[in-house]
């Protein structure tokens, strides 16, 4: 037992001492509490900050998964770039295997080293290829006819396609394969240069191409086709600085669209451009050297069946004879040194993107003033912006931008010809008919011996009504060229309009059976069937039958060259039929008011009623007195008949018909009309009788021969053959009244042209 004494004082010392650590830092007692508190703070803490993230949507962890994703085909992406050039056995990526090789532990496999020697030229071939000049021409863009050039279509989306590569790469990644990026680039590029051929249109100039043609030709032929190229898309009137006829807006809609045929007397030297390359096909007379070989016999000795199928196997065989045609030269030496730059711009009009053509070759006309290709490039660049915003004054500009071009020191003299005659079918389009006449004697002029721009001369003058001068041009033509089959129905056509029925059908005819472009018109079928019945020949059928096979005539019988297709087509109608049952009522039940108003204008002194102009009587005298021509009201007429016009004003089916009129009519006795078609088959006419003697009056429409009556109204086509009798002691009058078509809509009403 120890000392109480010192027992308590150690005791008080082992109370008084503070507590002391454990080795591990850990507290006894006391302190062992307090670190289970602030793990419970902290775990608490987690806790309510997971809860937090949850419930306020903190964090999008679709987001964070997807970059996650994302992230390991990355990496997997990189391994496999940077790795696979490593792998050694074949398997696609670099493993234990493949170190084993490297390091000399294990052979190559012999077949994998054969396997990989071909793509191993692969990967070097798009590098060694491409150089840098290559490829900064390629970012141009260049003419889409350079047969010559060699590389894919320098389009500038081109790159674009080719980077697009590398996000379908990371898409769908392919572990298996080594470096895949570089394969699919090459298929891009071939599929660029696949592309870019196939705009060319399968055009013979690419096989001329690949042959090393020569640069001079194959940049000619490249030109050639857009001297034609406009001409199918003209929808702005044209026009020229020395007259007043510039309009705000143009009329796109009307003949021109309608018929949506262009005029093969002024366009004929353009297709031939394009057809000139067509290349050395068989034409039917190697596949029939027997028929070939067959000469048809004088016309005047044939029947009319084999005069009928003459002519078709001559419009057949004509246009192969166009192929073989000498290919036009558009640039010259000064041209062909630039004619990168020139191609790149053309380029750019090809692709419709006329603004940008339009400044790229204002640029080369600023830098090579002397240039005539790349200021017949701005020309046709504005000729297709006028089209583009319907702008007459952006058309002028194109035409004087046409002039340009001819002035120049040293134009190729078939540029010369292709700009001249686009710019007077631009004046003519415009019915600037007096600068394209200029145009076109300028042509003749600098060429005096193609027969082409005289015939085109002999139609401008005829735009010009001046028949007199036509006459004589074509008389030239004939004189040197007798067989030209173009001269021929044009001279026949204005011996017609001059009442030299007879001597105009041979004319006519022969033409026709000559099959000459431009000939086969439907207004040469419609002069020549006109003439014949005149003089009594029965033949003039056969023709008719000819001109409908073509489809210049929807029938024989009705031979309207200003059609709308699909409209119904009879020759007689009923008021409800044509559903202005309404206008009927009114016109017969007000029929002696319109009658004693035309009576009260009758009188011969006051010179009211013209005779008819249109050479469509045989004999006799026929008048006419107008209160509505072309949908327009003639005030002064109308002033005269105010009740008839009243009446009328209330039916805009009568009054808006721009391809009609609205007129009184009166006929002598001993008149005979010819048989004869209107213009269009847009239209009904409708006749009020007002004064019809008892007997002697008849009208015929095909086949059908009716007779007017005083108050009531006759209905009828006369886009079909109509023909009239007045045989009778006294004058027949009556009320002529045009409507619409009633199947025709409000859309076409509005927008036909007038007639």
């Amino acid at each position: 037992m120890g000392d109480p004494c010192t027992e308590s004082n150690s005791m008080a010392e082992s109370d008084s001492k503070p507590p002391s650590a454990s080795k591990n830092g850990k507290g006894e007692g006391g302190s062992g509490h307090s670190f289970f508190t602030w793990f419970m703070v902290l775990a608490l803490l987690g806790v309510w900050t997971s809860v937090a993230v949850v419930w306020f949507e903190l964090v999008d962890y679709d987001d964070v998964l997807a970059r996650a994703k994302e992230f390991r085909y990355n990496i997997s992406e990189v391994l496999q770039g940077k790795l696979g050039a490593y792998d050694a056995d074949g398997d696609g990526d670099f493993d234990v295997e493949d170190a084993k090789v490297l390091l000399g532990l294990k052979e190559k496999p012999s077949i994998l080293v054969e396997r990989r020697a071909e793509p191993e030229s692969l990967v070097e071939e798009p590098e060694a290829e491409p150089e840098p000049e290559v490829v900064e021409e390629m970012i141009q863009p260049s003419h889409a006819e350079e047969a010559a050039w060699p590389f894919p279509d320098p389009v500038e989306e081109e790159p674009v396609v080719l980077e697009e590569v590398e996000p379908e790469g990371e898409e769908e990644p392919v572990e298996d394969e080594a470096a895949p990026e570089i394969e699919i680039s090459e298929e891009q590029v071939e599929e660029a240069q696949v592309d870019w051929e196939s705009e060319l249109e399968g055009e013979p100039e690419v096989a001329e191409a690949e042959e090393s043609a020569p640069a001079e030709e194959d940049e000619d032929d490249s030109l050639s086709e857009d001297a034609g190229e406009n001409q199918d898309t003209a929808s702005v009137p044209e026009g020229d600085d020395d007259e007043d006829h510039t309009e705000d807006a143009i009329d796109t809609i009307g003949e021109i669209v309608e018929e949506a045929v262009p005029e093969e007397t002024e366009e004929l030297d353009h297709e031939e451009l394009l057809e000139v390359d067509q290349g050395d096909e068989p034409t039917r007379e190697d596949e029939n050297p027997q028929e070939a070989e067959e000469e048809p016999a004088p016309a005047e000795d044939q029947p009319v069946e084999k005069v009928l199928v003459t002519a078709e196997a001559a419009q057949e065989q004509k246009p192969k004879e166009k192929v073989k045609k000498k290919k036009p030269k558009l640039l010259n030496k000064f041209d062909k040194t630039i004619k990168a730059e020139i191609d790149a711009a053309e380029k750019l009009r090809k692709k419709g993107k006329v603004e940008e053509a339009l400044r790229a070759f204002e640029s080369l006309v600023q830098r090579y003033p002397q240039s005539p290709r790349s200021r017949y490039g701005k020309a046709q660049s504005e000729d297709d912006l006028a089209e583009k915003v319907r702008s007459n004054e952006v058309l002028l500009k194109a035409i004087n931008t046409y002039r340009e071009v001819a002035e120049l020191p040293d134009p190729p003299a078939d540029l010369v010809k292709t700009t001249l005659k686009r710019r007077a079918e631009r004046q003519q389009f415009l019915g600037r008919m007096r600068g394209a006449l200029a145009t076109l004697e300028w042509l003749v002029q600098l060429f005096p011996e193609d027969i082409s721009l005289k015939n085109d001369l002999g139609v401008g003058f005829l735009l010009m009504g001046d028949n007199k001068n036509a006459k004589r041009v074509y008389e030239e033509v004939l004189a040197v060229a007798p067989n030209d089959g173009f001269a021929k129905v044009h001279y026949g056509f204005i011996l017609k309009s001059d009442n030299m029925i007879a001597e105009s059908i041979p004319f006519l005819r022969e033409g026709l059976q000559t099959g000459d472009p431009g000939t086969d018109d439907g207004r040469f079928y419609f002069h020549l069937g006109d003439a014949l019945q005149r003089v009594g020949d029965s033949s003039a059928y056969e023709w008719y039958e000819l001109g409908h096979q073509r489809g210049h005539f929807a029938s024989v019988w009705q031979r309207s060259l200003y059609n709308v297709d699909g409209l119904k087509a009879q020759p007689w109608w009923t008021p409800r039929e044509t559903t202005y049952t309404d206008l009927v009522k009114t016109l017969e039940k007000n029929w002696k008011t319109i009658r004693d108003e035309a009576l009260s204008v009758m009188d011969p002194s006051r010179g009211l009623f013209v005779p008819e102009d249109e050479n469509l009587r045989e004999k006799g005298q026929w008048g006419q007195f107008t209160l509505w021509q072309q949908g327009k009201k003639v005030e002064k007429s109308c002033r005269s008949v105010p009740k008839t016009c009243a009446l009328l004003d209330r039916y805009p089916e009568a009054t808006g018909c721009k391809r009609g009129q609205i007129k009184y009519s009166v006929m002598q006795p001993g008149t005979h009309v010819w048989p004869h078609t209107g213009p269009t088959n847009c239209r009904l006419r409708m006749h009020l009788g007002l004064v019809i003697p008892a007997n002697g009056c008849q009208i015929r429409c095909t086949n059908q021969t009716r007779a007017w009556e005083e108050g009531k109204v006759l209905i009828f086509d006369d886009s079909f053959e109509h023909e009239v009798w007045q045989d009778a002691s006294s004058y027949r009058l009556i009320f002529i009244v045009d409507v619409w078509h009633p199947e025709l809509t409000q859309y076409q009403r509005q927008t036909l042209s007038p007639i």
